[in-house]
């Protein structure tokens, strides 16, 4: 029995303005469902594959700020929509979130300076810390059971040990009913067990095995062949 928050998500491109970039997304163009059964969803592929543009379609459907923070964040910076969010409906379950949060790598100094502005007591001061500081200082604060969070390449701010302080803090939470949607290109995140991972590519947006996604791949091929590859992409640059 599927207990998620968010179960799943139809998606209909003939929503969107035909001149739209949107449209020009292979995954997009051959995916209309996706289900959701784990605590965990990744969200994989190479720059410019819709990942990032999916999960911000599904933080603003489930009425987050476009650019991060809590429901209560309205603020913008600059126009950081695209039509996505109109052209997806979520299937929800029975169970409704306690609370929730959009992380984005990209936006936080941002939502770090309106945290300050929001604050009715003490501010976190998140500008007084280091970019990977303030991140873990934030989701120890915003971290709750049956939360909902969509997190956005948050291992750009993370050193290898903080990612494995994070990845336990994301299992913990997920074994108390949190649900995560999350964006990444670490292979340390993507190991995370009970998650799912889906693969965005010209076939569509598809459920693959962890030792098949490209982060897993290239990382293992390149530990185990360090000397040989950087010889070859070296004399590659000359």
């Amino acid at each position: 029995m599927n207990e998620q928050i968010i179960q799943g998500i139809r998606l209909s491109l003939s929503q969107i303005e035909e001149e739209s970039y949107i449209r020009q997304i292979k995954a997009f163009q051959n995916t209309t469902q996706l289900t959701f059964t784990k605590p965990i969803t990744f969200f994989v592929g190479e720059n410019g594959s819709g990942k990032s543009t999916l999960l911000q379609a599904m933080a603003v459907a489930s009425h987050f700020n476009p650019e991060g923070g809590t429901r209560n964040y309205h603020f913008s910076t600059y126009h950081s929509t695209t039509q996505l969010d109109q052209a997806i409906s979520l299937i929800k379950g029975v169970r409704k979130e306690k609370w929730g949060y959009y992380l984005k790598a990209e936006s936080f100094y941002n939502v770090a300076t309106m945290e300050e502005n929001y604050a009715l007591g003490k501010s976190e001061h998140y500008h007084e810390m280091s970019h990977g500081e303030s991140f873990l200082s934030l989701i120890q604060k915003e971290f709750c059971e049956n939360g909902l969070y969509f997190l956005d390449e948050i291992e750009a701010a993370l050193s290898p040990q903080r990612q494995l302080t994070l990845m336990a803090e994301i299992e913990r939470y997920a074994k108390k009913g949190a649900q995560f949607f999350i964006v990444s290109h670490s292979p340390l995140f993507l190991a995370l067990p009970d998650a799912d991972i889906y693969q965005f590519d010209d076939r569509g947006i598809h459920l693959c095995p962890y030792e098949e996604t490209d982060s897993y791949q290239i990382t293992k091929m390149f530990m185990e062949n360090r000397t040989m590859m950087l010889k070859y992409l070296l004399e590659k640059e000359e």
